[in-house]
């Protein structure tokens, strides 16, 4: 029983100390044949009291917001004539960009080969300046910082590339992030109350801090976090943006990882999102030399891949600091899902790394020995 096997590796998880919570989902088959299973243990806080995971709690998904959201709004973007994957920075953004910066591409931002560093603690300049004008302050901060290459030769994975994209989107778009994603990308799958940003400052609450699983104990907001996002940079932003903010159950983030296969494989068509446009986004880019990296989706590494060693070289997929991910293997017609919180209460256990592999490994050798 493949959903007794899947129970037993997530609760040998928690036993271990990896993570206090975790569910897992796996789907096989496409269509009507599909079939499904998720499960989940553990305790979705420890601190300040210790709370049960419920099959219905979110998880911060992290950077799984890259390829769920940005990504795909960048495809009915591109569905809408709106976007070029060979468009330029100045192009994208609406202004003049001096320098290499000026021929960033969409295409690089995706494929993480624009350049740009991979992180910067922006945050501790951000929460001193007011809220409306945050999101212009960090878009500017981004175009000033120094290229660590030339763009479009070499990988480096970039929260900032993300977070311009996320910009981008609501230029072209004309409304935020949250609300394109929503409306263009969610809704239309039906999914929209299981996947969503979860907006901070604008006093409208969905949802109380008992649906969410709880991250870590953050020093200079001063508190456990829980149902708001853990990333400081996105949290200074209002909650929302492209590399980080997305918030997910275990039931709709399986379902999204098998509709996405269904769209890949013909058998699904979303309204705004065109195959062949999501065919190219999930190939991997062959210009740059030893990347990894397809158009917003990660591939398996050739070695030590965080998908295990039986993932199809075509699958692609993604991870999330908080301890989440998913692997999508077109060939195998498979898709995994682990979702945990692993940064509560701190960021320094990082067991993980080593438990992701050997799950996907027994969950497949289920499946398929």
């Amino acid at each position: 029983m493949l959903q007794k096997e899947c129970k037993k590796l997530i609760e040998k998880g928690v036993m271990k100390g990896i993570f206090p919570s975790a569910a897992a989902g796996v789907t096989c088959g496409l269509g009507k044949e599909k079939k499904a299973i998720t499960c989940y243990c553990g305790n979705a806080a420890l601190y300040p009291e210790k709370r049960i995971l419920k099959k219905n709690n979110f998880f911060d998904l992290a950077s799984l917001t890259k390829p769920l959201a940005t990504t795909l709004a960048i495809l009915c973007l591109v569905n809408d004539k709106k976007i070029d994957v060979d468009e330029n920075l100045s192009s994208l953004l609406g202004k003049k960009i001096k320098g290499k910066k000026s021929k960033i591409k969409t295409r690089d931002l995706l494929s993480h080969s624009s350049g740009l560093p991979a992180h910067k603690e922006y945050f501790y300049i951000l929460k001193d300046v007011p809220r409306k004008k945050r999101n212009d302050f960090i878009e500017n901060l981004i175009l000033q910082e120094p290229l660590e290459q030339d763009p479009g030769t070499t990988s480096l994975y970039s929260d900032l590339g993300f977070i311009l994209l996320g910009r981008i989107i609501e230029k072209k778009a004309g409304c935020t992030l949250a609300e394109y994603v929503e409306k263009k990308v969610l809704r239309p799958l039906n999914l929209e109350k299981k996947i969503f940003y979860n907006p901070l400052f604008n006093g409208k609450k969905k949802f109380s801090q008992k649906d969410f699983t709880a991250t870590e104990n953050c020093p200079w907001r001063k508190k456990i976090l829980c149902g708001e996002v853990h990333d400081d940079n996105c949290y200074t932003m209002g909650g929302v943006a492209g590399h980080s903010g997305l918030f997910g159950s275990i039931e709709g983030v399986t379902t999204y990882a098998g509709m996405i296969l269904d769209m890949w494989k013909g058998k699904l068509k979303h309204p705004n999102i065109k195959k062949e446009d999501l065919l190219q986004f999930l190939a991997r880019q062959q210009k740059i030399p030893g990347s990894s990296w397809a158009l917003g989706f990660d591939t398996p590494a050739k070695k030590e891949s965080s998908s295990g060693s039986h993932f199809s070289p075509k699958s692609v997929g993604h991870l999330g600091f908080t301890g989440t991910s998913f692997w999508i293997d077109p060939e195998k017609e498979v898709a995994i899902v682990l979702l945990t919180n692993r940064v509560h209460p701190s960021r320094e256990n990082i067991q993980i790394k080593q438990f992701r592999p050997y799950f996907h490994d027994k969950i497949m050798e289920k499946l398929f020995s």
